[in-house]
């Protein structure tokens, strides 16, 4: 007992014994989840594995380092039975079909960048699952996800993972508070990604050298233009590469094969100054190309923007932060203008280059670990 006379709180935050907390555990078949789950169940909580089956695995089950194939499920199911705790495999086909591979496809096609595991976590995996978690009893539900949940004055705050190299905020910033408060991410404290091997060889999981996913889940070998094509026929039709002053350079074999900011395999040698796609004209079936200077960007249209502050988004006329516009890319000095709860203007300090609609804008506080949130860019100015 505290001096209070109330229980002492366990390492998930309740004051109640771990056998008398229930703990449900998106289970990816990978070594975080599997290294969550086996530390959760060796420290005494009622823990419940889910595993979502999220595409048809006839086409991906050959592939290795995909996040919800055939192999991933049958691991998952094995790191629960040598734990000793239940395990259900969820079928969320069609929900993952609806909330996350169509868009990621018509964006894609609209010429954005799009990041299709961020709404898989606002969608399917913090939505659905979530409900799921709750109908179970479940207490709070636990992830793999390299990030830390911290509490507040005002609450429980998202902050950075203690490893920067593995830190997956970029990814989980449209997480609610609603959602925050359920969510535990037992991992984010670690100090490396050989810690959690560790732990994974100390529980003796078989998945202890599994390697980590790369890819998308449902884009075998990140070959995004091949998924394109069988989701939207007609998407590799050929066009013209043109310069930004509409000369014709070049013709290409589908808008899909390219992406803003390349330069290599243009096949439109020969000029003095290297040209960089600029933009994708999807529906003129054109690819822009120009000098380098055009991929620069200072000015960034936000929207769905999920705040994660103390005070309303609303409450000042600018917000001095930091912000991230790529997962690759460190954060970088911008004011951010509320323009309404959910939209805003973000002014890089210095212009990036590359910024692309449908790619996430995530907002840092740079004194403090601490994530604000962040939205979706969507037209370049």
């Amino acid at each position: 007992m505290t001096h209070d006379g109330a229980p002492p709180l366990n390492s998930l935050g309740f004051a109640k014994p771990p056998s008398q907390t229930r703990v449900v555990v998106a289970m990816s078949g990978g070594v975080d989840s599997s290294v969550v789950a086996a530390q959760l169940a060796e420290e005494g909580y009622d823990v419940v594995g889910v595993t979502l089956q999220l595409y048809d695995h006839g086409a991906a089950l050959a592939k290795k380092g995909a996040c919800c194939a055939g192999r991933d499920i049958h691991d998952a199911r094995r790191v629960a039975e040598e734990m000793g705790f239940p395990h259900y495999v969820l079928d969320y086909e069609n929900i993952f079909q609806d909330a996350v591979i169509d868009e990621f496809a018509d964006s894609y096609l609209a010429g954005a960048t799009p990041v299709p595991c961020i709404r898989c976590n606002e969608r399917v995996k913090f939505k659905d699952l979530l409900e799921t978690a709750k109908d179970l009893d479940a207490d709070c539900m636990a992830t793999g996800h390299y990030i830390q949940r911290v509490m507040g004055a005002n609450g429980p705050e998202l902050h950075s993972a203690a490893d920067p190299n593995r830190d997956q905020s970029y990814f989980l910033f449209s997480t609610t508070p609603e959602q925050l408060s359920y969510l535990r991410f037992p991992l984010g404290h670690l100090p490396s990604k050989d810690a959690t091997r560790a732990l994974a060889a100390k529980y003796g999981l078989s998945v202890a050298d599994k390697p980590d996913s790369q890819d998308i889940c449902f884009v075998p070998n990140g070959n995004y233009a091949q998924v394109i094509e069988k989701l939207r026929p007609g998407a590799a039709e050929p066009g013209e590469i043109v310069d930004h002053e509409g000369n014709v350079r070049g013709t290409h074999e589908g808008v899909i094969h390219y992406t803003i900011g390349q330069r290599r395999g243009l096949g439109i040698g020969g000029l003095t100054e290297p040209l960089y796609v600029v933009k994708l004209d999807v529906d003129n079936r054109q690819v822009i190309v120009g000098p380098k200077e055009m991929l620069a960007t200072r000015k960034i249209p936000v929207r769905e923007i999920n705040w994660l502050g103390d005070e309303p988004f609303m409450s000042r006329k600018e917000w001095v932060l930091d912000v991230k516009v790529r997962s690759t890319r460190p954060p970088r000095e911008a004011i951010v203008r509320p323009i309404s709860e959910t939209e805003a203007e973000v002014e890089l300090v210095v212009a990036e280059e590359g910024v692309s609609p449908g790619q996430a804008c995530v907002f840092y506080d740079p004194e403090s670990p601490r994530i604000y949130g962040g939205g979706w860019i969507w037209r370049g100015y």
